[in-house]
């Protein structure tokens, strides 16, 4: 998934969904309401659409504060490292 989620054993659902946040992340002047029909004929609700917007909002926000400010974020490997922890405990640091 992480490679290609184009070609991703993944649910024809999820990949309309990743299709949609991926235009409206890289090309938002594109995208128009037959991007959201198009998820939705592949079986995408409204609710999981507006969701995926949501994160998609947040994370691109907030990678662009972090790149505009510097800010120290932890590689991928980095992250791997510490999943179990902060699904056990969430994400409050001790």
């Amino acid at each position: 998934m992480r490679r290609d989620w184009r070609t991703a054993p993944v649910d024809e659902r999820l990949r309309a969904a990743l299709g949609f946040v991926e235009k409206l992340t890289l090309r938002p002047h594109e995208l128009g309401p037959t991007d959201a029909d198009m998820a939705r004929a592949a079986g995408v609700s409204d609710d999981a659409l507006v969701d995926a917007i949501h994160v998609a909002a947040l994370f691109n926000m907030i990678v662009r504060l972090a790149d505009s400010l510097g800010w120290d974020v932890p590689s991928f490997d980095e992250f791997s490292a510490r999943a179990d922890a902060m699904l056990a405990s969430g994400y409050a640091l001790e």
